[in-house]
């Protein structure tokens, strides 16, 4: 992490950033990730131009907290709901059914979203300036490495980028496993 006042104005940059529906790129538990406003189809649009991504995959969305994820929710039992909270904060995104308020861009427009409150803590703390849910998305073009070094994601994507936030990856090697909070299936 970087000492506190660097942090907090890294922080208030890359809200700027994300306010203005730019692109930023951010540590996360395994690899480095892309990130913008999840109801900004002109910054989702961006982040799956950089990635060569179609937009029927779908995004993660991370949350510093799971109240963050509360209009999400709406629609899922207590006992499922309990599940959630059971690995949260933590590294498991849960694949839950949409109940409409995520935009289609997000959903890739299947009937599913794919939720994590992180435990990184510049991914975490990154969240909770913005106010909110963010997409994640590994730094990658779609079918290479993920980044595993801010210098990786420049190579990646130079000057598409709008911000990078300083920080180092959380201890995992893999990406966070996706389940689906339905049927169990692990789909990563």
């Amino acid at each position: 992490m970087i000492p506190g006042n660097q942090s907090l104005l890294s922080r208030l940059q890359a809200t700027a950033v994300l306010n203005r529906s730019g692109v930023v790129a951010y540590p996360t538990e395994a690899v480095w990730g892309l990130g913008c406003d999840p109801f900004s189809e002109p910054a989702v649009e961006r982040i799956l131009a950089m990635k060569r991504r179609r937009r029927g995959m779908g995004l993660i969305l991370i949350a510093a907290d799971i109240q963050q994820f509360h209009p999400f929710l709406s629609g899922l039992s207590l006992k499922q709901l309990a599940v959630l909270k059971e690995t949260w904060p933590g590294p498991q995104t849960w694949l839950i059914p949409s109940n409409g308020v995520a935009p289609p861009w997000i959903t890739g427009g299947r009937d599913t979203l794919a939720l994590r409150v992180t435990d990184h803590p510049v991914a975490a703390s990154l969240c909770r300036a913005f106010g909110g849910p963010l997409v994640s998305t590994s730094a990658n073009p779609h079918g290479f490495p993920p980044a595993k070094t801010p210098l990786k994601v420049n190579l990646y994507f130079r000057a598409q980028l709008d911000y990078l936030v300083p920080g180092s990856l959380g201890r995992h090697d893999k990406p966070t496993p996706i389940k689906h909070l339905i049927t169990g299936q692990v789909l990563r």
